[in-house]
């Protein structure tokens, strides 16, 4: 029979599509498992990305629904965002029309694809019956303290119009347009996931189902340090500064101190001194520079403000410098400069002529110590290590006793003498930031808060949410579209009932990504985000799968969101994805597929040409999941010979009689085991490797319908389409991907006999088939009565003979 995949794929997609063969079990004596890919943005068209991290996801569905389980698989789409609200302007078209065009031309992809989605949970993020319960949280995290305003420098987007988050600046520049990313100073809405930061990374601990690379990422990010802030007095000012610093150890070095640009202190100071046109300048200059630049390691722009600080360790007097690499939302926008002992101020100082004092040297033997380690001035580089404590004799604070002193000792000495002393004290820091949430843009979740001139800002009354999006909106202007609409924007005071505004920023798309997970446990609950008891059965995701890029952004949004709302009662959960897997990228001549780069592959020309079962047999089989794959047409022609070779053999099995069905059944046990094994391991290149084996067995040893039916279970995960049809074809009952997955008796797994390399003196002159049981003695007969052993042995003595039990045999000869 000739295997036409184009009429497969029809038929099938229409027969499941009515009898809901994939709709979520429910049976309670089932065990439940919840796989989930990343949903996606509907740009309309598939890309190889796409049908790669797919593919990935239904594998994994489908074999757990055919081992018995009750399966959730769904799929939604992450809807509202920029792009959209830029195609419409592009189009002149509104973007939710837009959008939902894009989300049918995607599923219709998705569905061509055999993807066994239960689309009856399907979720679309611009939908106003999603979005009301991402305001309905809003306004929880509102009541507990965890959402809030403040004017702030923040990252802006001048070709996006709108603010970014610091996760989504990458080099400098805005994570979706590559537009250079500026600071700008303004009124916005924050999550305080600070809050959580000690909980987000102990936490981390417990994800052993995770990379370790996306751990590490995320470690990072949160960045905890244990330190000391210390307050300095400045001349002429009754406001001391505070500085935060993890290397207490180095205070007698300090020789200089550098605020943030952005710092209240600085204009106050230099405003009507010689010093003010300078530092206006240098302030505007920082400005449109983004946080990336500004922490770059070859920042070192500063001016001095004419101020100076007093040390409380040496009572010495130092100037105050700004620069750009100081950021006024990390810490508390000043550093305590020890050029001797930081890189960076080592730099600076360097570059500015200000003075360099070293308080610590390397230990005796370290390999650091001598050239470039000169003191003071005469440093070439500086010395970052701990190490030991040298005198510092000219400070009345210093002590004798800690001459020599190991550093990291001396570090608890200094903190304790600056709470001793009531300088500071002891503290924590994270490198988290609260997450900026507001944006100015149009096509986004409205921010359910009102402005009244005598109440302030009030939440949205819950039953009058959603706050919907109006239609009425004009793309043509610059800004945010929802300050030109007058109904929109005008409204009364829930509290007092006078004129009021509506809040016109709209929350980062980030926000409904961060617990769509959850709504699909319970799509159409109309009176809370989910139920409870449905989140209860499926949570937490059993297996996730998406790009690493996502590390920092959604992924620890996510489980920030999935503990406030544990901490709200409506989960049970820590943590909202148990395992996940980072799958590589899809690339071709050498880099990522890009459309810019005219490299790209459509999925559909593939699926047109060859079927979709090659399309996802090939970008399955193309490399192990977490590597990148390189796009290869003699890959792509190659899976559709093998899915021929697999459909003839299943079709035309009677042409292939069987020679020895007891040598078939051991053939067919392991490709069970095997293919059971690597899908378990997702290792489903080297399944697919195995099933190529196994019809390669029964081309040459012939096929029954015992072992083809097996071939088409073994298949249904990875091409669905074409195994349904040979399980009808077979008689099979019910649909293939409904039926239960084989087993394989352990004791036919075995092979009974073993290939035994022999080798004279080291080298391989013969292999023999011997029992695995056998002696050596019987190996070693068997070796004599090998010709090919004999023309290297005969004459000779032998010396010894080394047999490792059913691998080698080495007869050592002279």
């Amino acid at each position: 029979m000739e295997y036409k995949p184009l009429d497969i794929e029809n038929k099938w997609i229409k027969s499941w599509q009515q009898s809901g063969v994939y709709k979520t079990g429910d049976d309670d004596a089932k065990r439940n498992i919840y796989v989930l890919e990343m949903f996606p943005y509907p740009s309309g068209k598939l890309h190889m990305g796409h049908v790669r991290n797919y593919s990935l996801g239904d594998v994994c569905a489908r074999y757990h629904r055919m081992k018995g389980r009750n399966v959730l698989y769904p799929m939604g789409y992450d809807s509202l965002g920029l792009p959209a609200e830029n195609a419409a302007k592009k189009h002149d078209t509104h973007p939710e029309t837009w959008t939902l065009a894009r989300i049918a031309e995607m599923k219709d992809q998705q569905t061509r694809l055999g993807l066994s989605y239960d689309w009856d949970r399907e979720v679309a993020t611009c939908l106003p019956n999603y979005y009301r319960w991402s305001q309905w949280i809003f306004i929880q995290m509102l009541k507990k303290g965890l959402a809030y305003k403040k004017k702030a420098p923040v990252n802006w987007c001048d070709d996006c119009a709108t603010v970014l988050a610091n996760e989504q600046v990458e080099d400098g520049k805005c994570w979706r347009c590559k537009h250079p990313v500026i600071l700008k100073n303004l009124e916005q809405w924050f999550f305080k996931i600070t809050d959580y930061a000690d909980e987000l990374l102990s936490d981390i601990d417990t994800l052993n189902g995770w990379p370790e690379r996306v751990r590490i990422m995320q470690r990072n990010w949160i960045g905890k340090s244990h330190g000391v802030e210390i307050d300095f007095e400045v001349v002429g000012d009754s406001d001391p500064i505070r500085v935060y610093t993890t290397r207490p150890d180095t205070v007698f070095g300090i020789t200089y101190m550098v605020l943030a640009p952005e710092h209240p202190k600085v204009i106050e100071w230099v405003t009507g001194t010689d010093y003010e046109s300078d530092t206006l300048a240098f302030i505007e200059k920082a400005r449109k520079k983004s946080t990336m630049e500004r922490n770059s390691e070859g920042a070192k722009d500063g001016v001095f403000t004419g101020k100076y600080f007093v040390s409380p360790f040496t009572g010495e007097k130092h100037p105050i410098w700004i620069s750009d690499y100081v950021l006024m939302g990390y810490g508390t926008g000043a550093v305590m400069a020890v050029p001797a002992h930081d890189t960076r101020d080592f730099e600076f100082a360097n570059t500015h002529g200000l003075a360099i004092k070293q308080v610590i040297a390397p230990n005796e033997g370290d390999s650091r110590s001598g050239s470039g380690m000169t003191e003071g001035a005469g440093m070439t580089e500086a010395y970052t290590e701990l190490g030991v404590m040298l005198p510092q004799e000219d400070s009345a604070l210093w002590n004798s006793a800690w001459n020599g002193m190991d550093s990291a000792a001396f570090k608890d000495v200094v903190s304790e003498v600056v709470e001793t002393r009531t300088l500071g004290h002891k503290t924590t820091n994270f490198r988290l930031r609260d997450w900026l949430v507001s944006r100015q843009r149009y096509w986004g979740t409205p921010i359910p808060i009102i402005y009244c001139n005598a109440c302030g800002a009030v939440p949205v009354p819950e039953d009058q949410l959603p706050i919907e999006l109006p239609k009425n909106v004009s793309f043509k202007g610059t800004g945010n579209p929802l300050d030109s609409v007058d109904d929109f924007v005008n409204t009364t005071c829930p509290t007092c009932g006078n004129a009021a505004t509506r809040e016109t920023d709209t929350m980062d798309t980030f926000v409904d990504s961060s617990w769509y997970f959850l709504r699909y446990c319970s799509p159409h609950c109309d009176t809370a985000p989910f139920n409870k008891e449905d989140a209860s059965k499926w949570m937490p995701v059993g297996q996730y799968i998406g790009g690493v890029e996502h590390a920092v952004l959604h992924l620890l949004y996510a489980r920030f969101f999935t503990k406030v709302l544990r901490d709200l009662g409506l989960v049970d959960v820590n943590e909202p994805f148990e395992r996940l897997l980072t799958q590589g990228m899809v690339i071709k001549d050498g880099t990522k597929m890009s459309k810019s780069l005219g490299n790209t592959v459509d999925p559909g020309a593939i699926i047109d040409q060859y079927g979709a079962d090659t399309a996802r047999l090939f970008i399955l089989f193309g490399a192990p999941v977490e590597r990148d794959l390189d796009w290869s047409d003699e890959g792509v022609e190659g899976s559709f010979r093998f899915l021929k070779r697999a459909f003839k053999l299943g079709t035309e099995r009677a042409d292939y009689p069987v020679k020895d069905a007891a040598q078939l059944e051991l053939i067919r046990h392991k490709a069970i085991k095997g293919v059971s094994e690597d899908i378990e391991r997702f290792q489903y290149n080297t399944a697919i490797s195995k099933l190529m084996e196994y019809v390669n067995h029964m081309y040459k040893n012939g096929a029954d319908d015992e072992s083809v039916k097996v071939l088409a279970q073994l298949l249904a995960p990875f091409a669905p389409f074409m195994a349904e049809e040979l399980w009808q074809e077979l008689g099979g009952t019910g649909s293939i991907h409904g039926s239960e997955w084989p087993v394989y008796d352990a004791a036919k797994t075995v092979d009974e006999s073993v290939t035994l390399v022999v080798q004279v003196n080291g080298k391989v002159r013969d292999k023999l088939d011997v029992a695995r049981d056998a002696s050596q003695d019987n190996v070693e007969a068997l070796a004599q009565q090998s010709e090919k052993i004999s023309a290297h042995t005969d004459g000779k003595t032998i010396v010894k003979i080394i047999y490792v039990p059913n691998k080698i045999l080495n007869i050592v000869v002279r």
